[in-house]
């Protein structure tokens, strides 16, 4: 059952009217408010200055991310262990809410686990071989069909079945050489886990309508046949949708826009090339998100309707509101 907001549906929700609301449960943002004065205070103070955010961050922290650690945790079940799905697009900041809520739970008792999806993409030879049987575009990892979905699923698997002598290797990807970090290098997990925290880009991403006509440049020029297109669909449809099918909580970090996420990827590689002086241009970075624009304004209108918790961006990439289905936060 999904909660609606002034008589609309999610599917069909104004955004006005949902920017500001924070649907979480008075006991749960009262211990949220008692937890980040108190216990796990210098523990948000260390996590702000290491990843160099902005001071007012904190009011995320206590507003957002540490209720929704609280969520989470009362959503475990003793002697189970919770896959928690983080989704959202290119430059939303799932890989720091995951980090933030592996911390706070350890904080509060839990044995976590982290890991993305971006961990488990294929091989460049892989890749390669997918480019020349199928299309030239998935020579670039990314989109459904460069992941290693057996290997997701194996260590997903592994960590649902863990116990206190448990030794789980966890998936690594190097994007630097753009190569999978070699086995005997991946960190192992020692012990029980509780809580998976699974982020991903196109996490819980499904088929596109058909028919898939091309929406950017990258489609038209280069995908024209819609070849790529529908190996894509087809991917969603089968390997990806059984993966996803180990989810039990999905948590959405949804944008404004598709134009935020474009804005937001270009200042993030430009301070890369004013800091090192490498990093793509604009033009580069354009193709490069074309490659996953249908997938994430896809999930941007469809995840709402379904996901179990949403966090909504505004234009300052900071959290305006968040929605929790109905059952789940009310």
């Amino acid at each position: 059952m999904i909660t609606t907001f002034g008589g609309y549906s999610p599917r069909f929700f104004v955004w006005t009217e949902i920017m500001g609301m924070n649907h979480w449960p008075g006991e749960i943002t009262g211990r949220s408010r008692r937890l980040a004065e108190g216990r796990l205070r210098s523990m948000i103070e260390d996590f702000i200055q290491q990843h160099r955010l902005p001071a007012e961050f904190y009011r995320d922290i206590e507003a957002y991310y540490l209720p929704l650690a609280i969520w989470l945790a009362e959503s475990h079940q003793t002697n189970n262990t919770l896959v928690v799905g983080i989704s959202g697009g290119q430059g939303t900041g799932k890989s720091t809410l995951a980090e933030f809520i592996g911390q706070a739970l350890v904080q509060l008792g839990f044995n976590c686990c982290t890991f993305s999806l971006d961990d488990i993409y294929l091989t460049q030879s892989q890749r390669r071989q997918l480019s020349h049987e199928i299309h030239p575009l998935l020579r670039t990892r990314g989109v459904p069909g460069t992941h290693d979905v057996p290997l997701g699923m194996e260590t997903l698997a592994a960590l649902c079945k863990s116990n206190e002598q448990s030794r789980i290797p966890l998936p690594r990807f190097d994007k630097s050489k753009d190569e999978r970090v070699p086995k005997d290098l991946w960190p192992v997990h020692k012990g029980r886990v509780d809580i998976v925290l699974l982020e991903g880009w196109c996490l819980g991403a499904r088929p596109s309508a058909t028919p898939l006509q091309p929406i950017n440049s990258l489609e038209g020029s280069e995908d024209a046949s819609g070849v790529w297109r529908e190996f894509i669909n087809r991917q969603l449809e089968g390997p990806y949708r059984e993966l996803f099918n180990w989810i039990d909580t999905m948590v959405m970090l949804r944008a404004p826009g598709m134009e935020a996420i474009f804005m937001w990827r270009k200042l993030q590689e430009k301070k890369l090339r004013d800091r090192t002086g490498a990093g793509m241009q604009d033009v580069e970075l354009d193709r490069f998100i074309e490659h996953y624009e249908r997938i994430t304004r896809n999930l941007m209108l469809d995840m709402p309707t379904w996901a179990d918790c949403v966090l909504f961006l505004g234009e300052d990439h900071r959290v305006q509101g968040s929605w929790l289905s109905r059952g789940r936060g009310e």
